[in-house]
């Protein structure tokens, strides 16, 4: 069930936003010309990408359903896009408890009628920015039970984080607050797989007044400082399965990762 309806802010329609621009490129319809126009001079592996990262999300929410993880706090979560997150884990445990957080008001705005839980579990969300990580897990706190195992998921998000307001930090400070046993599921565009290409999308979401931070290997490496990572590992969008899962043959410029607290 969903905990209840909130207050939401203005959603702004003259300035182009992330979770809006995502929806556009996996053909989604809540999106305004502002998103469409930064859509469409992206280059066609933008909408490969957005895919990608859709069944990576997709495959990594049923493995920890599988592994006994209940509970989730998805960040980032961007616009509901069928088969949304907690339809993945409450299709393995009918009383997952998920709470969603994003700062568009739009996203949230579609999560009251979208985002209905099954019988037996728990959605809720809130319109927050995970710069101010501290509001999102209190606010998490009221839902989730942080003494048992939490999977915290940072989907396609921290790229849009540039170093200067300490992205590692964020994650760090956010992974701080989970139990042991918990999960850090994230996914991170790379500057250093397709190089041009990561120019030519960095610059024209600039021009759209989107800022992004693509990340090396190494750098989005270090997102998981001190935890352990599960197999196979650091690897990309199409190549992350469960072992002994056949994995995509299909190249992708997104680094993706699922690693557990001690």
């Amino acid at each position: 069930m969903p905990t209840g309806p909130q207050q939401f802010s203005k959603i702004v329609t003259d300035k182009a936003h992330p979770a809006r621009v995502y929806d556009w490129l996996l053909g989604g319809k809540d999106n305004y010309p502002v998103d469409e126009a930064v859509g469409e001079k992206l280059p066609p592996e933008a909408r490969d990408a957005a895919r990608q990262n859709r069944q990576f999300m997709h495959r990594a929410a049923a493995w920890l359903a599988t592994q006994g993880i209940d509970q989730f706090l998805d960040i980032g979560t961007g616009i509901p896009t069928e088969p949304n997150l907690h339809q993945i884990v409450q299709g393995i445990v009918p009383t997952a408890k998920v709470v969603y957080a994003d700062n568009d008001p739009i996203v949230l705005r579609h999560a009251e009628a979208l985002l209905v839980s099954r019988p037996g579990g728990v959605t809720d969300y809130i319109e927050a920015d995970v710069r101010q990580p501290q509001g999102i897990v209190e606010h998490a706190q009221r839902i989730l039970d942080f003494s048992r195992p939490i999977a915290l998921s940072l989907i396609a998000l921290m790229h849009f984080v540039p170093d200067e307001q300490d992205a590692h930090a964020i994650v760090r400070d956010l992974v701080a607050t989970l139990p042991p046993g918990s999960y850090l599921v994230l996914s991170h565009a790379a500057s250093d797989l397709y190089p041009e290409l990561a120019a030519q999308v960095t610059a024209e979401y600039a021009k759209g007044g989107i800022r992004l931070g693509f990340r090396t290997r190494a750098e989005v490496e270090r997102f998981f400082d001190g935890l352990d990572l599960v197999a196979p590992g650091l690897v990309t969008a199409t190549e992350w399965a469960p072992s002994g899962k056949e994995q995509e043959a299909e190249g992708s410029g997104i680094y993706v990762g699922v690693a557990r607290t001690s």
